[in-house]
């Protein structure tokens, strides 16, 4: 594609550290969630009791997948007039996060697994693998 044929498409990067109030009921909500995709008339070609299974057993071991399986990018931009979502992936992780802490950055454009505190000569980096969707 030339330059001009891509001119119309932007990338849009949201980064948040949400904090898990009730686990229960992120939880319960993924779960709900996963039962009405399951269904008779939401099951897609494919998906199965061991997929559901699964899913299930995720999100109740994991706080970051259960809001990771709750959140969907087109939710974000579905109403936004005159944008059409081409493509989306995002990615949750359970993080150590201290909003006072003066060496807290956000991860690099290039670096996708990385946030957590700066390097700070001591050894103590903090960084971890989420699970891109």
């Amino acid at each position: 594609m030339s330059t001009s044929e891509t001119t119309g498409y932007v990338r849009l990067r949201v980064e948040m550290v949400l904090r898990i109030t009730d686990a229960d009921a992120l939880t319960g909500t993924a779960l709900e969630s996963i039962a009405a995709d399951f269904t008779p008339s939401g099951t897609s070609a494919g998906e199965s009791a061991e997929e559901r299974t699964h899913a299930e057993e995720t999100v109740r071991e994991d706080g970051a997948e259960a809001l990771a399986s709750l959140i969907d990018p087109f939710d974000l931009v579905g109403q936004v007039p005159g944008v059409e979502l081409a493509q989306a992936s995002w990615s949750s992780e359970t993080i150590d996060y201290d909003p006072d802490a003066e060496d807290w950055v956000a991860g690099e454009d290039d670096d996708e697994a990385y946030y957590g505190i700066e390097d700070n000569e001591t050894g103590d980096e903090e960084g971890g693998g989420g699970t891109e969707r």
